[in-house]
């Protein structure tokens, strides 16, 4: 899964007006270091009485080199009410769920020098310490009716107990070898090595007094698998039943095929975990994931796609009737994927997000009718939680970060209910955008963005930012990202251009499919043909100054430019870019994408492989390259950044090589991503502002 996105986002039609802005901005420029000093808000908590909205606050800190973790709140009963801290002390809060009498959260903090469940009472009192494991727990969820946890824990199968695993590890820490030993893939995977632990979902029944709970009952013991799935999975993929008995969660069967497979199932097991799990989607050989039980537990419905190997496949709702057991799909013609999904309160209709042309909107789907409506089309809605009468959620759009609204279930007035960075944004230009539309590949319509620079005026030229977004299979458009964000850019003096070439999603399933097997034709025609329409269109974009930029997918792709499109940029900056695609797929965690992409294994099918494989035209090498790579990047393996720079070297072509020894395939601590997007300005300065400067 290398969906890199430099900016998880989507976007279409000019929104918001011609090079329309919904952030009010000041005159100072917009920096990397203005990106690190937001707050971030995430993981919405709705209470169960609707009087208030729990969140985790996250806030990047550069001298720890970490992010601090609060709980916050916010009271939807009084009108223009602040959001105010729940928490605050040195430690790590997180993942709070409500109780159901909306009275106390569940959250997740370390503050007991592990990761332990605690309890907070929002009628006043210090937080209390509910779970004293010897153990991290991961990830909480509490019952419908407050007797039960679910959570996660890193373990070792064949321990009989916690106290087994925890005896392991420090065995393991004093240990005098320090080899690892495989029979099986993963070896590794995004970012780590495997230890020979999985995450395994245990359910917990509270004690009297709230204050405690009982022993860990381990729901998917029998299971050789992870729930929630690594390294991206959320408490999303397990759900407590109504009625509180019964537990539905995804997995995917490890076994020797699991680097190359993408069979998630559906399971189902009693909560107090005294049955062996039930695997519901047997039958379906793709990804099936998040089952979702309707409020009055007449219903179950989860995601599927239908094709093994396929990471981008459409993601469509499937719907069983628990009474009859018939099971059948939920809106089977809509062209759209599915990304996140709830159940309205009266469980007649759901809410989804899907990309959308662009956007990241979000939907109201009637089960009844067969019927998907917008509620919100424009910007990036990141996540939800519906009431009885609107729908909370956190949005974004290229000029500004996420903030939670409200709106009504049927759509209608947009409601803001936070600034959470009024302080730092009110002294900032957030550049203006629009979107333009063209012709690519086959005449068929293409979308684009453009972003105008700090200090724009009319009848001015300007130097050009033009990142390409990875994936491939992803969006680039009117959203924001706290990773390389286009407003940094802008901030910086660049006009910025993004492309969503074929193979982006939110354009329908024929036009994500059509980069199979052709990852250097389409996209780089419109590619091609994007920057020219831009350039065509917008009359202050200086085509003589313009660099390209690309990670993961992209940044494969800033290698494959090297070779196919002389000429048309000063310079290229390439983040954790597969180089050689052949030993690429040795090399990589997740081989699945490659064997659907190429046509199979790279021996079955090795001019798959070879089609548009970048090391096949290095001779042709001759702009001007940064690369980027993290040591810990399993996923793209940063021996292809190396074989890169090393190309770039031999062939006598300017290059800077930056490897961060502690990051993965994203940059996530705050000082490295000060210093990459610091090297990679500087590498637009150098080749676009300086005078002279020439490849």
């Amino acid at each position: 899964m290398r969906k890199l996105s430099w900016f998880v986002a989507v976007s279409c039609l000019p929104v918001f007006g011609s090079f329309g802005s919904i952030a009010a901005a000041g005159s100072g420029a917009f920096t990397v270091e203005d990106l690190l000093g937001l707050r971030r808000a995430s993981d919405l908590q709705v209470a169960p009485n609707e009087h208030y909205v729990a969140f985790t606050l996250a806030r990047p800190d550069v001298a720890s080199n970490g992010n601090r973790l609060q709980l916050w709140v916010l009271d939807l009963t009084k009108r223009d009410s602040q959001p105010r801290p729940l928490t605050d002390n040195a430690a790590h809060d997180w993942n709070a769920r409500w109780a159901p009498d909306g009275r106390a959260l569940y959250f997740l903090s370390d503050r007991s020098g592990s990761s332990q469940v605690w309890r907070l009472s929002l009628t006043g009192g210090d937080a209390t310490q509910v779970t004293h494991f010897p153990l991290d727990v991961n990830t909480l969820k509490v019952s419908p009716a407050g007797n039960r946890l679910l959570l996660t824990m890193e373990v070792f199968a064949d321990c009989a107990d916690l106290a087994c695993t925890a005896q392991r590890l420090s065995v393991a820490e004093k240990s005098p070898g320090a080899g690892r030993v495989y029979d099986r893939l993963f070896v590794r995977h995004w970012n780590q090595w495997d230890d020979g632990r999985q995450s395994h979902l245990f359910s917990v029944e509270i004690e009297a007094g709230e204050g405690s709970v009982g022993a860990a009952a381990d729901l998917t013991r029998t299971l050789d698998a992870d729930v929630p799935s690594k390294p991206f999975g959320t408490d999303s993929e397990f759900n407590f039943s109504p009625d509180g008995t019964l537990v539905a969660f995804t997995a995917r069967v490890k076994g020797r095929t699991e680097a190359w497979s993408t069979n998630f199932d559906v399971f189902e097991v009693a909560a107090d975990g005294r049955d062996a799990p039930r695997n519901l989607t047997a039958a379906n050989l793709a990804w099936d994931s998040e089952p979702t039980y309707s409020p009055d537990g007449r219903l179950l419905i989860w995601k599927a796609r239908d094709r093994p190997q396929n990471e981008a496949d459409r993601f469509h709702l499937v719907v069983e009737d628990r009474h009859s057991g018939a099971v059948r799909p939920v809106l089977s013609d809509w062209d759209r994927s599915v990304d996140q999904f709830a159940f309205a309160r009266d469980g007649r209709s759901l809410f989804a997000t899907t990309d959308h042309l662009g956007q990241h909107s979000l939907w109201r789907i009637d089960l009844q009718r067969g019927s998907a409506n917008l509620v919100q089309a424009n910007g990036q809605v990141l996540e939800f939680a519906p009431t009885a009468r609107s729908i909370i959620f956190a949005f974004a759009t290229l000029d500004a970060p996420a903030d939670f609204y409200r709106i009504g279930i049927r759509g209608g007035r947009l409601e803001r209910l936070t600034q959470l960075n009024e302080d730092v944004l009110r002294e900032r230009h957030l550049s203006a955008f629009e979107q333009f539309t063209f012709k690519g590949w086959n005449d068929e319509p293409v979308y684009g963005y453009v972003v105008q620079p700090l200090g724009f005026t009319p009848g001015g030229k300007y130097p050009v930012a033009f990142i390409a977004h990875g994936g491939p299979q992803l969006s680039y458009a009117n959203g924001w990202t706290y990773r390389w964000n286009p407003q940094v850019y802008a901030g910086a003096g660049y006009a910025v251009v993004l492309i969503d070439f074929h193979g982006s999603t939110g354009y329908g399933q024929a036009f994500t499919d059509s980069i199979r097997g052709d990852w250097g034709g389409k996209p780089l025609l419109d590619l091609q043909k994007g920057l020219a329409a831009a350039l065509d269109k917008y009359s202050w974009l200086d085509g003589e100054r313009v660099c390209a930029l690309g990670a993961s997918y992209s940044g494969q792709m800033m290698n494959w430019i090297e070779g196919n499109w002389p000429g048309a940029f000063r310079c290229l900056v390439n983040y954790a870019g597969p180089f050689d695609t052949r030993s690429m797929y040795y090399q990589t965690d997740e081989m699945w994408l490659d064997e659907f992409e190429f046509g199979g294994p790279q021996f079955v099918n090795p001019a798959g492989f070879e089609k548009h494989n970048p090391l096949l035209h290095v001779a042709k090498w001759r702009t001007p390259m940064l690369v980027g790579h993290g040591e810990q990047d399993f996923n793209v393996p940063y021996d292809q950044g190396i074989a890169a720079f090393t190309a770039l070297q031999r062939v006598g072509v300017a290059s800077r090589l930056l490897i961060f020894p502690q990051e993965g395939h994203f940059i996530v601590k705050p000082r490295d991503s000060l210093q990459w997007h610091h090297e990679a300005i500087a590498w637009l300065d150098r080749w676009l502002k300086h005078a002279g400067a020439q490849p």
